[in-house]
């Protein structure tokens, strides 16, 4: 460990107070430790010893805390495009419905013009009065047959252009409440943007203050809570009876989904050459051809549920209870997912981390 490098955990709690407090409105917290007074400078060879498990431990949870946090806003980003775009779409539709509505009122109205320049050509009498001053009785009846049909034809279009006109009122009202909503995910999605890339930066500066050697350490720890828990898992017996097979559609997102594997993971990414947890996922089923939720909490809150004992491969493992990670079970115990930032695709233990439940997209 360097000079100026002296507490990694003094170190670990600034960052993450640091960024906690730009990103969580309202919440208080103490004032991190001191820096350590400097160390004699007499001796410039004078090093430290590298940093305890413990320190780096530490280091662990904490670096784990901050790439939680920036899932969590990487999928409200998610959430916010997707809305954005349904958005952009609906107002496409709309402005289509407005100038088809425009045409037709526009029609409506020469025929309505064409039939009052007719009436004035006429010598401006009423129909009904030009049937009074006939001669014969049989021109008046087969007159009267027609003056019926013109009055209800002339009904028929004073009320077809009363209600264009309404729908014309109304698609106007609801391009301008989506163009609204529009803006307001625009905001959302910028928000999310900001909080993902300070967890991140916070997240990679507080890795840069490890030597070589306490990184290849830190990953080591990582590596072996990850088996720790995953181990924990099997020996739960929550695989005991787990023998389900495939069905045609998961075996193609299987398919699609080992053949990222190390890809890099890209937050807002969808593919082909990059993704996140959920773009892998639901890219994965697009591809077997059954369409699921952007986000990894709207898989989990819209496809069904099965439990843990009875999943499959193409089954899709939700983790933690914010529902923030998810990933693609691919049988005997694993899964492959798109971890973090500076990780690329790979396949684990299915319970290396807490899992919140399991979803079907094709039930």
């Amino acid at each position: 460990m360097g000079r100026g490098k002296r507490s990694l955990i003094a170190a670990a709690v600034a960052v993450v107070c640091a960024v906690t407090v730009l990103t969580v409105p309202g919440t208080a917290f103490a004032a991190p430790n001191p820096t350590p007074t400097p160390l004699p400078t007499t001796n410039p060879t004078l090093t430290l010893p590298p940093a305890s498990d413990k320190e780096l431990e530490a280091v662990r949870t904490q670096l784990d805390a901050l790439y939680h946090d920036a899932a969590v806003a990487t999928e409200a980003y998610n959430a916010a495009e997707e809305q954005a775009k349904q958005q952009s779409a609906e107002i496409v539709e709309l402005a289509k419905k407005i100038v088809k509505g425009r045409e037709a009122l526009d029609d409506m109205k020469d025929r309505a013009g064409a039939a009052a320049r007719a009436q004035y050509r006429g010598g401006g009498l009423p129909d009904e009065a030009k049937l009074v001053l006939s001669d014969t009785p049989g021109a008046f009846l087969d007159g009267a047959g027609r003056v019926i049909q013109g009055q209800r034809a002339t009904k028929s279009l004073l009320t077809e252009m009363t209600r264009t006109q309404q729908d014309l009122e109304q698609y106007a009202k609801d391009a301008s409440a989506q163009w609204h909503k529009l803006e307001t995910n625009r905001k959302a999605k910028a928000t999310a943007q900001e909080k993902i890339e300070k967890q991140i930066a916070a997240a990679e500066k507080l890795e840069s203050e490890l030597e070589k050697e306490e990184k290849e350490r830190l990953a080591q720890l990582q590596a072996r809570a990850a088996q720790q828990a995953q181990t924990a898992w099997l020996d739960s017996g929550v695989l005991a009876d787990v023998d389900g097979q495939a069905s045609a559609p998961g075996k193609k997102a299987v398919q699609y989904a080992t053949a990222q594997l190390d890809k890099p993971y890209v937050w807002g990414a969808e593919g082909p050459d990059s993704f996140d947890c959920s773009g892998l996922t639901s890219q994965a089923w697009a591809a077997a051809g059954v369409s699921v939720p952007r986000t990894s909490q709207e898989q989990w809150r819209q496809l069904t549920r099965v439990d843990v004992g009875d999943m499959r491969p193409g089954d899709l493992i939700v983790y933690y209870d914010d529902a923030s990670h998810i990933a693609l079970y691919l049988g005997d115990g694993k899964m492959i997912h798109a971890p973090r930032p500076g990780r690329t695709i790979t396949i684990a233990g299915a319970g290396s981390m807490p899992i919140l439940g399991v979803v079907r997209p094709d039930a």
